[in-house]
């Protein structure tokens, strides 16, 4: 019999409990494996090439703060900026508070937006009729298909945020890469619905005409107003999204702290499994000295059932977290759309589920394979 027939052949003994210590591992390094890709998604992934490109420009002070639409004018004379819309969050809720009926809403000028977004990609005639349209909207082509949209159809937003409620007819449904899952619809709607949000912008959206200008022009613009009453700050669009992100609390600390959990969790687990059955075996090991097996080779089988049984969960967990991953980066659950599984990932969750494997066996393996042959042919366990 070959070494990893044997490890194989003792591994899987007890078939159930090793098979209930597979699942058991997978599910823990399941939940392991989405907190990396949110992780990832979050504070790693620099987003598409284009967005080399853009700029967010915000109050300085929070988000929650407005700023005055005649920066819009100020901003385009910086060096380097080539086109300026003015954004706003509109928060409003479609039909219930359902999470499935949750999507990004915001007001924004029509004649530039797609000048600056340029990774959005609509018909031509969709993009006249919303610029015509002063109660037109665009939505991505996901969320579209979600709530079963068609150019036509009207869209009722009820106000959170703002005293209001809109009454919006799709115009154009966009395709962009990875779908954004967002609505938007003309500034000039909502200032007419709300008279004390005339003149004001949520933010600004501004595109630069290289990368190598971008973060020279977010400065000079922050320096245009920094002794103005109302500053600004401007940053790239992944550090405007973890601004977004930092309004909910420490992401951080709640993400490393249910990562640490689950490897803990994930190591009692195998630690009580693998106890177990070495502790069963003691005999058994007792017998294999005799044949002339040293403790040394002792040691590597015992740590290599439980590294096969670990790793069995790691390969299950990746598995299921692909597929999970698939259904949940989708327009309206609340995770970003262009989270996936990486290989990187992957294998990080394969190198903790080895180290599981070492660390909840080693302790017992040691101390069998130490045992005198003697003292282990009259264990009774």
């Amino acid at each position: 019999m070959t070494l990893s027939g044997f490890v194989a052949k003792s591994a899987f003994r007890n078939k159930r409990r090793s098979l209930l210590t597979v699942a058991s591992i997978a599910f823990t390094l399941l939940v392991l494996s989405i907190m990396l890709c949110v992780w990832r998604s979050f504070y790693l992934d620099q987003g598409p090439p284009d967005s080399a490109l853009r700029i967010m420009t915000r109050h300085k002070v929070s988000l929650a703060n407005s700023l005055p639409i005649y920066y819009r004018d100020k901003i385009r004379a910086v060096p380097g900026v080539v086109h300026v819309v003015p954004m706003t969050w509109f928060g409003g809720k479609y039909k219930d508070d359902k999470p499935e009926n949750y999507f990004g809403q915001f007001a924004t000028d029509p004649d530039e937006y797609f000048d600056v977004s340029a990774d959005k990609v609509m018909p031509a005639d969709q993009l006249a009729a919303w610029k015509r349209d002063r109660t037109g909207c665009i939505a991505d082509v996901e969320l579209a298909g979600k709530h079963h949209w068609k150019i036509g159809d009207h869209i009722i937003l009820q106000g959170t945020m703002f005293p209001t409620n809109l009454d919006l007819t799709l115009r154009g449904i966009y395709t962009i890469n990875p779908p954004n899952g967002n609505l938007y619809f003309h500034t000039k709607y909502l200032e007419e619905s709300v008279a004390w949000f005339k003149g004001t912008a949520g933010f600004y959206f501004i595109r630069v005409d290289t990368p190598e200008h971008m973060p020279l022009a977010a400065h000079a613009i922050d320096e245009m107003f920094h002794g103005s009453p109302i500053p600004t700050k401007s940053e790239s669009e992944q550090e405007f999204k973890l601004d977004f992100i930092a309004i909910l609390g420490n992401v951080k600390a709640f993400i490393l702290s249910i990562c640490g959990a689950v490897v803990f969790t994930s190591l009692l687990v195998c630690a009580n499994t693998m106890a177990m059955s070495i502790r069963e075996r003691t005999r058994e090991v007792a017998v294999l000295r005799t044949l002339g097996f040293t403790r040394g080779s002792i040691l590597k089988l015992l740590l290599s059932e439980s590294i096969a049984i670990s790793l069995m969960g790691g390969l299950l967990a990746i598995a299921l977290a692909t597929g999970a991953i698939l259904f949940m980066a989708q327009p309206g659950i609340g995770l970003p759309v262009s989270m996936h599984m990486t290989i990187s990932t992957a294998l990080v969750v394969v190198a903790v589920a080895a180290v599981v494997g070492v660390a909840s066996a080693l302790i017992p393996s040691c101390r069998a394979s130490n045992l005198d042959i003697v003292d282990a042919l009259r264990y009774i366990g």
